[in-house]
């Protein structure tokens, strides 16, 4: 195997790269790894696997956990049906059968002792918290009282998001906003809604390839306000996606959590909550939570029409989906 035009600090790993012969057809495959900003032609023999080109990217990038890492396939050859591989569902795939494709991989970054350590500083510091906001709640006046009960019970409890991507406070401080958004906070005491959770979604965790084009899942909502989970980022992970956009389709599955499906009184609630939300808005200027974070679309990732998904879902997961034919249309 040998990787076209590596980069300088691959070649202590030349011998593991170059084919082992010449006399078998050489596979191209370009490469592509948004989070180091890597777009190359590869070259492997045609006997090599998947498993095979998963193991030369651990050469490349080994600060990345390539055994969770997904491959869509942008640029398919004809008549091959699947549009995700992965190293625990493809290892023995042959790479003969992807010459001259296109592979976008996303893998997260190794976990380390780190990262495992400010978890536990983060749990100690809530529980801190919780102890004061009890202590300080049993001092408050029975009017007071009754105030602060209805902002602690119709809210979003506990908001998550994900630590192995660029950047991840940047997607906490998006979730924040969106929990103290003036409108949100008033929809979510006039109509008592609950939530669970409010987590942010992995874009190429809920992509996925077919003959039609990319489906990209936006958001969901499981049993009615269990777990709300929304697309914050652009697929490359290199920005944000519009504030009010995502705003927009949580007011959507906030409606979920009194009508699953979508029928008449499904959206006359949706419309309502919108036209709430809107209406208690009071901050017109468009701001971003930080300014410059959200990076325009690109190649592919343009949206041409959305609609909304196919209803709530209890006891598994439905989501809100958009599918591309050259930009993106909306599937459920």
């Amino acid at each position: 195997m040998e990787a076209a035009d590596t980069q300088p600090h691959l070649d202590e790993h030349a011998n593991e790269l170059k084919p082992l012969s010449t006399e078998s057809p050489a596979v191209e495959i370009t490469i592509k790894f948004p989070p180091e900003q890597h777009t190359q032609t590869w070259t492997f023999e045609s006997q090599d696997t998947f498993s095979h080109l998963v193991q030369a990217l651990g050469l490349e990038f080994p600060e990345y956990d390539w055994s969770k890492s997904k491959a869509l396939l942008e640029k398919r050859p004809p008549n091959f049906k699947k549009g995700m591989l992965t190293p625990s569902s493809d290892p023995d795939l042959q790479l003969s059968s992807l010459n001259n494709s296109t592979l976008r991989f996303l893998a997260p970054k190794s976990t380390t002792l780190d990262s495992l350590k400010s978890a536990a500083t983060q749990a100690a510091t809530m529980q801190a918290r919780r102890a004061l906001a009890r202590s300080r709640f049993a001092r408050l006046p029975q009017s007071q009282k009754k105030t602060a009960l209805s902002d602690a019970n119709y809210t979003f409890h506990t908001m998550s998001v994900l630590q192995h991507l660029p950047n991840p406070n940047k997607s906490l401080s998006f979730l924040n906003r969106l929990k103290e958004d003036p409108g949100i906070v008033h929809v979510m005491k006039k109509h008592e809604f609950s939530v669970g959770l409010l987590t942010e979604m992995d874009p190429i965790a809920n992509t996925s390839a077919s003959e039609g084009g990319v489906t990209r899942i936006l958001g969901l909502n499981r049993n009615k306000g269990e777990v709300i989970e929304l697309r914050l980022r652009t697929d490359r992970y290199d920005g944000w996606r519009d504030y009010k956009g995502v705003r927009k389709t949580l007011c959507h599955e906030l409606a979920h959590n009194v009508h699953g499906d979508h029928d008449a009184d499904f959206w006359r609630l949706c419309r309502q909550i919108e036209k709430e939300v809107e209406r208690a808005d009071w901050m017109k200027s468009g701001r971003t939570v930080v300014e410059g974070e959200f990076a325009p679309a690109r190649d592919g990732e343009d949206e041409e029409e959305e609609v909304m998904d196919h209803g709530g879902w209890e006891g598994g997961r439905m989501f809100l989906v958009v599918v591309a034919v050259e930009g993106e249309v909306v599937k459920g």
